[in-house]
């Protein structure tokens, strides 16, 4: 398929592992490489498939790695009035797996990524031997800030110009830095500026929000009881954006999860340290029989 006008000539990490796949009315980026077991990595809101971009290519020695942008992120093209919200995405995920003929065998999430795979395991859309949750972000905001934050997130998505308003700010880089500081991570050079490429695009930054405006997490809390692959909950200690305590009460919630805690590392914590995150996929794969 014919790449988006906005697809860059060159330099988007892992390009050569680009492909874009059509299905059900959405136009798919992602990046398949490697052999061997099949591992899904899926990243969270805001961000694309260049979060993987140290970890793909060790990865791809030992494992089919296939790493989509979700829905309207990145290169990810969605329909108008696409709700993107978390049963939406999952379900979204498993026809872009049965369109490569592909089933992960393992599978790895960051953030709301990570969300999106334990949907995706409960509704029986995947069934990988183990997932790993890179800070997930399992439960819905406490307090205050869980009561204001969807409504408003709601109003704001109504705001046609917003986006536009968000990508013009984010031409300063020190409103990117900013963001990503607020995460409790330290980006190189190169990190931050691709994220700065990403916010400049209002389509990016308006899935980032309607994802927000839609994200309901009360029916997966529910459900992560009955969730049966074995789950490893990896918690960057100086996240920001997810409180690390939140670990051990999705633990306590899933049977038989382990949780292993980095210190010194932010919510964006594969990226500030890949080959440590390389290792710990590599482990976890080990220790589920995933050879």
């Amino acid at each position: 398929m014919t790449p988006p006008v906005n697809w860059p000539d060159s330099d988007w990490p892992n390009k050569a592992a680009s492909r874009f796949v059509a299905d059900r009315g959405l136009t798919w980026h992602v990046q398949v490489a490697g052999s061997g077991p099949v591992l899904l990595l899926v990243h969270g809101t805001g961000a694309a498939t260049h979060s993987w971009r140290d970890m793909l290519a060790p990865l791809a020695e030992r494992f089919t790695v296939v790493a989509p942008d979700l829905p309207g992120h990145g290169f990810t093209r969605v329909p108008g009035g696409h709700p993107l919200s978390l049963s939406a995405m999952a379900r979204d995920l498993g026809g872009l797996l049965q369109k490569l003929g592909l089933q992960p065998e393992l599978a790895v999430g960051h953030s709301a990524g990570a969300a999106i795979l334990a949907r995706m395991c409960l509704d029986g859309i995947i069934a990988p031997a183990g997932l790993v949750s890179l800070n997930g972000a399992f439960l819905p905001l406490a307090g205050a800030a869980g009561q204001v934050f969807a409504p408003l997130a709601r109003v704001l998505v109504g705001l046609s110009i917003l986006p536009q308003i968000f990508a013009w700010q984010a031409g300063n880089p020190r409103v990117v830095e900013r963001l990503l500081t607020g995460t409790g991570s330290r980006l190189d050079a190169a990190g931050v500026a691709l994220y700065r490429r990403l916010v400049r695009n209002p389509g990016h930054a308006a899935a980032a929000l309607r994802m927000m405006a839609n994200w309901d997490l009360a029916p997966l809390v529910r459900d992560l009881p009955k969730l049966q692959s074995p789950l490893l909950l990896v918690v960057g200690e100086g996240d920001l954006a997810i409180p690390p305590a939140d670990a051990a009460r999705v633990a306590a919630l899933v049977p038989g999860a382990r949780v292993v805690r980095w210190p010194g590392l932010g919510h964006l914590a594969h990226e500030e340290n890949p080959g440590l995150a390389v290792r710990c996929v590599g482990d976890f794969a080990t220790s589920v029989g995933v050879a």
